[in-house]
């Protein structure tokens, strides 16, 4: 089924326009496919192997080889998914498309599209922060480029990835010397891994939820090396990691009533966010770009143009507007009518 049809705000800038906003999301009318489409499509190009980004029911598939299995993990067996290098160029139509590292998570890209000498990019999600379990974020100049805002307010600046390491490392030392568990929540695709290839199992035995396994098996294939699962009945000294929805389940009880539990997010830099979900301890480590991030990361484009989408749009948009660019909001949403159909299979 070919995504919607019906053009969304902003049209068309003018005939330089590589892409425009449809109600299946980002379309290149001189390629015919969609970029991390809302809703299923003919042609799908997908930046990265998260669930807002890679979603079910597209015909064809064309991500980044370093990312083809875990997109692979995601979608199914049954999916037709096609890889392509790092910044090998492939013709599509009228349309010249490359991959390029975003540094987000494993196998994540920005699409570079040419079109008549018109360059745009399309970010995805990205991050400069140093992770041993990506490629880093690469620079690609062009015209126009398509940036994600989802922490673009002053607010959130990132520490040094090892400082926060320290502070998980002594929360979890101090509770072994307590006799208690240490629950780490965490994105299960992505920032578990990152935080896996830096804890020392040495340390005490390191103990996965099933999908947050399953998810290492697919990085450690890819070469990222990961520390096993521990097989232990005794979880007083062991770091237990499982992603975030699975805080107060019985999958998190089962490790006893004393047990500490703490989330690894950069919305933990919001005041308050931690007592809200009810939990010990936050850390603030994400694998999007930080406010200076986002602004150096927009700056080292050369971009004239600057379509900001996911987050804080109004912000972003302002600031670049400030300092003379051509800002435009980009809502990329799936209709009301759909919206629930799509969670369901997600």
């Amino acid at each position: 089924m070919n995504a919607g049809t019906r053009n969304f705000q902003p049209s068309a800038l003018d005939n330089r326009s590589v892409l425009e906003v449809r109600q299946g999301g980002l379309y290149c009318p001189a390629g015919d496919f969609y970029i991390d489409p809302l809703l299923p499509a003919d042609r799908a190009l997908i930046t990265h192997a998260h669930g807002d980004h890679a979603r079910i029911g597209s015909r064809t598939y064309l991500t980044a080889r370093e990312g083809e299995e875990l997109l692979r993990a995601r979608l199914g067996e049954q999916a037709a998914i096609q890889g392509l290098p790092y910044n090998e160029r492939l013709r599509i139509g009228d349309v010249t498309v490359s991959f390029h590292p975003s540094g987000h998570i494993l196998g994540s890209a920005q699409i570079r599209l040419e079109r008549a000498g018109e360059v745009w990019v399309v970010s995805g999600d990205y991050k400069l922060a140093h992770d041993p379990t990506c490629a880093p974020f690469e620079p690609v100049r062009c015209h126009t480029f398509v940036t994600e805002s989802t922490f673009g307010l002053p607010i959130f600046r990132w520490s040094d990835p090892d400082e926060t390491l320290a502070q998980i490392r002594h929360w979890w030392r101090e509770n072994r010397e307590a006799g208690r568990a240490s629950i780490l929540f965490a994105y299960p695709v992505g920032k578990s891994q990152r935080l896996l290839s830096a804890l020392d199992e040495t340390e005490g035995p390191l103990v996965y939820f099933e999908g947050v396994e399953r998810i290492n098996q697919v990085y450690r294939a890819s070469g990222v090396p990961l520390p096993y699962s521990a097989q232990t009945q005794d979880f007083s000294q062991a770091l237990i990691v499982g992603s975030a929805n699975l805080h107060g389940s019985p999958w998190a009880r089962r490790f006893g009533a004393g047990a500490s539990t703490a989330f690894a997010s950069g919305w933990m830099r919001i005041r308050g966010a931690r007592r809200r979900r009810s939990l010990d301890r936050g850390f603030v480590m994400s694998d999007h770009a930080d406010w200076p991030g986002l602004q150096t990361a927009i700056a080292a484009t050369g971009a004239e143009t600057i379509w900001v989408t996911h987050g804080y749009v109004g912000p972003m948009v302002r600031w670049l507007t400030e300092q003379g660019k051509r800002a435009v909001p980009v809502e990329l949403a799936l209709p009301e009518s759909q919206a629930a159909d799509a969670e369901v299979a997600e």
